[in-house]
């Protein structure tokens, strides 16, 4: 029997500065009480003010413990490790980079044509037995990037499936899903997601009804909100006459495991941040 999701609560996002003087909504932080497990960051850039000159970025900084995911939507992002890789994020493409012991690594924005630079930035936790493996990344061009459309919907799937479509992001603990859902006027979405998996969704275009109530109706959410759901196993979508909606879907595994953040870090004990703090010190953060 079918146990619709409804809202737990409407999120409208904070604009911080981050980097080297970078304007970003943040809708998720890394926190000790990690509400979102699996999930510790989800950051929505926007440069779209070519008076704003060059964009700063984010110069060289390390992580350790965590995965951070950047999917850009409009401009590109130039990269480069301690490791020595080295490319391009263009629009459309996918990074998902496993720190895992310890990686330094800058990203710095690039304009579109248009003067633009959109995108997201996801964090996702890595379990304890795996906060200390060989850090990786799978970078993934919007060509490979999977599009399932119907019923008036556009998905394009980075992990997860739909419809026995599959996406080209594995092999990730929090066994994920990552859909950027564009929906017409007058459509419906509805999409199996397990029990016990956190659920959210981020609303950067348009309006529609998500999730049910007592009465099986949505409530309407707005762009730019991020939504969090209760537990359930799927999770409904309808957009109104008036508009319809284009929204990031993120589902996970909570791992339910103690964690302390520390900047780029997320360990699961304050002796482990000071390690890292050691090994950054030391010129031993990077295991080659």
């Amino acid at each position: 029997m079918s146990n619709p999701r409804t809202i737990k609560q409407v999120i409208e996002p904070n604009q911080v500065i981050e980097g080297a003087g970078v304007l970003l909504r943040r809708s998720i932080s890394p926190n000790r009480e990690n509400l979102f497990d699996p999930f510790l960051l989800f950051d929505h850039f926007a440069f779209n003010d070519p008076i704003q000159g060059p964009i700063a970025g984010f110069p060289m900084h390390p992580h350790r413990g965590i995965e951070t995911v950047t999917y850009m939507l409009e401009g590109s992002v130039h990269h480069r490790d301690s490791l020595g890789n080295s490319g391009l994020i263009g629009s459309g493409d996918v990074q998902w980079m496993t720190s895992g012991s310890g990686i330094m690594h800058e990203e710095m924005p690039r304009r579109s044509e248009q003067g633009n630079v959109f995108g997201f930035q996801l964090w996702v936790n890595l379990p304890a037995d795996l906060k200390m493996s060989q850090p990786r990344y799978q970078e993934v061009t919007a060509e490979t990037i999977p599009m399932v459309e119907k019923d008036s919907a556009k998905i394009r799937i980075v992990a997860g499936e739909v419809d026995a479509v599959n996406g080209p992001v594995t092999e990730i603990a929090a066994n994920p899903v990552y859909l950027d859902v564009e929906l017409d006027l007058g459509a419906s979405f509805s999409y199996p997601i397990p029990f016990g998996h956190t659920t959210v969704a981020y609303v950067f275009e348009g309006e529609a009804d998500f999730g049910v109530n007592a009465e099986n109706r949505g409530q309407l959410v707005n762009a730019v909100h991020l939504i969090e759901f209760n537990d359930g196993d799927s999770l409904q979508v309808n957009t109104t006459p008036d508009s319809g909606v284009r929204f990031m879907l993120m589902a996970g595994a909570p791992f339910k495991e103690p964690i302390v953040p520390y900047g780029p870090f997320v360990m699961n004990t304050p002796e482990e941040i000071q390690q890292a703090l050691v090994d950054l010190r030391n010129g031993t953060f990077v295991k080659t």
